[in-house]
């Protein structure tokens, strides 16, 4: 990787939390406990994802700099999220764990000199991981779960779709700023316009 193309990567690394909240703005907030299917997460729980994984990859990250050549932990993310309750865990608090963890690493991997960057750990998954292989696999983290969260909205919004808008006489009563007035004829209601 070059220097230009470890600057973007880093770029896109620290732009990811504000990417998250953005994405996050668009989905409302009624459909976040959503799962399209058992064994898919809902919003809400991605997010705690997201939060575990943002303090395990601080860890990896001090590791990697410190102690190049050592094991790192990892970790069962469908164990964690059952095991750890994310059902019962806040979402908005994950987010801010989210941002500070994330920039506090963005700032500690923008100082690093060029040597670091060829440091490895030891990954029982992955086999030896670089500083910049970490750095790869973080970047695309964040998005990759924004792009989960919008098919998880699209299979809510299949199930939930937009209201009707309300019926043509009571939309022009509405926009003309006159009342409409109910009439009872004969057991029947009728609406008219002023």
């Amino acid at each position: 990787m070059t220097r230009d193309e470890r600057r973007e990567k880093l770029d896109s690394f620290g732009r990811a939390p504000a990417l998250l909240s953005a994405a996050l703005k668009q989905f409302p907030k009624k459909m976040w406990l959503f799962k399209s299917s058992p064994e898919r997460w809902s919003i809400h729980e991605v997010i705690l994802h997201l939060a575990d994984s943002e303090a395990t990859g601080y860890i990896r990250c001090r590791r990697l700099i410190a102690e190049p050549g050592s094991a790192v932990l990892t970790f069962d993310p469908a164990l964690w999220a059952g095991s750890l309750g994310y059902f019962h865990q806040s979402s908005k608090e994950a987010m801010e764990l989210i941002r500070r963890l994330r920039r506090m690493t963005h700032q500690l991997l923008k100082a690093l000199p060029e040597s670091v960057w060829f440091h490895s750990v030891e990954d029982p998954r992955r086999g030896r991981v670089s500083l910049e292989q970490f750095l790869e696999i973080q970047e695309r983290h964040i998005p990759h779960h924004i792009e989960e969260m919008k098919e998880n909205y699209v299979a809510w919004r299949r199930l939930h779709p937009p209201r009707k808008p309300a019926t043509p006489s009571l939309r022009r009563a509405r926009t003309s700023g006159a009342a409409p007035t109910i009439t009872i004829k004969a057991g029947a209601m009728m609406l008219m316009n002023s």
